[in-house]
């Protein structure tokens, strides 16, 4: 199996402005998201991850963050392992997003 893509911020960026952009799953802790998120991320809970893994057709495409970047890889390969060949992670997280692309965002 291949290692997921890691897209940078600014593909991310360009991915979600696009017509058919990818679903943006956000699977830091609650508190993180709750400190600052990207609008259109969706928080990994363990709801969604059911109907990830039971109704979502494999070939989603898909985009994990974290605050690094590195839980967000790991995310991208656990879904692979399940099917999801469209799975990727962004490089540098939230972090680098709010260096990159909305300095609004704060940091943590």
């Amino acid at each position: 199996m291949q290692r997921p893509p890691e897209y940078t911020v600014q593909e991310v960026a360009a991915q979600l402005a696009s017509p058919e952009p990818p679903r943006l799953l956000d699977v830091r802790e609650r508190a993180e998201w709750e400190l600052v998120h990207l609008q259109a991320g969706q928080l990994v809970t363990d709801d969604l991850l059911e109907e990830i893994l039971s109704d979502w057709p494999p070939e989603t495409p898909i985009i994990c963050y974290c605050h690094h970047g590195i839980r967000s890889l790991n995310a991208a390969v656990f879904l692979q392992q399940k099917g999801f060949r469209n799975a990727g992670s962004m490089r540098g997280g939230i972090d680098a997003w709010s260096l990159e692309i909305d300095p609004s965002l704060p940091r943590y």
